[in-house]
């Protein structure tokens, strides 16, 4: 038997991207290898690799601000790099609620505010503020047990409110300043009722304009548009009597059901 030819190992996939947002031409592309691999799109060309995660990257986020890449893994790890020379500032990882253990497939994905100081990181266990670049917690909020994980989370698109998901179909508005609950809204505000299958949102979109209007995006499919009704205007106006505000404070509210119009 004779060896003909070797190929080379296919690379890592890669799980994560972000543009520069100064420079287009330079885009973040986190590895599922864990590494973050910075391409020049103009020259064909990794200029560097990033390394400082344990597992596969499930989150990036520039601020054109602070000059730095956060990246964010599935190893529930923070890390921030300098875009000037792509150094790596400082990392810090979650502090998982007591109790819980994080979910080995579990991701953590990263948002900066519009102040382009403040991060929202998003993890099925909680959601939490930190202060760029020093990644000081500021705020941490987990939900009730009865909700199940968090799927995801964004930022409304003027970063008043964050939107929260979870895998019982039901969806948070949260005051992003004090992540206190303003509102839930019920799987059946939006969800035809069919006992026979189990859907959820997966992702959750901001409107580009209307801070009031979101897409959910579902394990079926299928794409939803939630608004507030036109008596109500906007979610929640004040706040429910029990709340789940505060560091590593289960929420035991229901809130108003917001439904859709």
């Amino acid at each position: 038997m004779q060896t003909m030819t070797t190929f080379m190992p296919p690379p890592p996939p890669a799980t994560f991207l972000a543009f520069h947002p100064q420079d287009n031409n330079i885009i973040a592309i986190g590895m599922d290898d864990s590494s973050i691999q910075i391409y020049n799109v103009r020259v064909d060309e990794v200029k560097t690799k990033l390394k400082g995660h344990q597992k596969r990257i499930t989150g990036l986020a520039f601020s054109h601000t602070l000059n730095v890449l956060v990246s964010s893994g599935a190893d529930s790890q923070l890390c921030v790099w300098s875009t000037d020379g792509w150094e790596k500032q400082t990392s810090k990882f979650l502090q998982i609620p007591n109790g819980q253990a994080a979910s080995p497939h579990a991701e953590t994905r990263v948002q900066f505010h519009l102040d382009q100081i403040h991060l929202l990181a998003v993890h099925e266990s909680q959601i939490a503020i930190f202060e760029a670049p020093k990644l000081e917690c500021l705020k941490q909020w987990v939900p009730r047990e009865a909700s199940g994980p968090i799927t995801h989370a964004t930022y409304s698109c003027d970063s008043q409110m964050i939107y929260v998901s979870f895998e019982d179909g039901g969806v948070g508005v949260l005051t992003a300043s004090t992540l206190r609950l303003r509102c839930r809204i019920c799987p059946a505000a939006y969800l035809s009722p069919n006992p026979s299958l189990r859907v959820y949102p997966l992702v959750i979109a901001a409107h580009p304009s209307d801070p009031n209007q979101f897409a959910l995006g579902l394990t079926d499919g299928g794409v939803q548009i939630v608004e507030p009704s036109e008596s109500e205007g906007k979610w929640g106006t004040s706040p429910p009597a029990e709340n789940g505000a505060g560091p590593s404070t289960p929420s035991g509210a229901t809130g108003s059901e917001a439904p859709q119009r």
